[in-house]
């Protein structure tokens, strides 16, 4: 499990790097913007963006604290140019 200090420090690495929560049941959520994500005491809240806005929501989604199973980095995009 992790503590909401350990998903703030990871939210506020300047430069953000965007991440991937991962949950109990398997389904995960890619963050792309810091001010998507709430953290609270007992569960995270997740925005998910317009797709014309990229850092305001259109919808949230709540997962309980005790079901985050990892946080991983989302790998960066490999260049098309040669």
């Amino acid at each position: 499990m992790f503590s909401p200090e350990v998903i703030k420090k990871r939210l506020n690495v300047k430069p953000f790097r965007p991440l991937r929560i991962v949950a109990s049941e398997g389904l995960s959520y890619d963050i792309y913007h810091p001010d998507l994500v709430w953290v609270g005491w007992n569960d995270l809240q997740i925005g998910f963006a317009h797709a014309n806005h990229p850092t305001i929501y259109d919808q949230t989604t709540r997962i309980a604290m005790s079901h985050v199973v990892a946080i991983e980095d989302i790998p960066a995009k490999k260049s098309s140019k040669k």
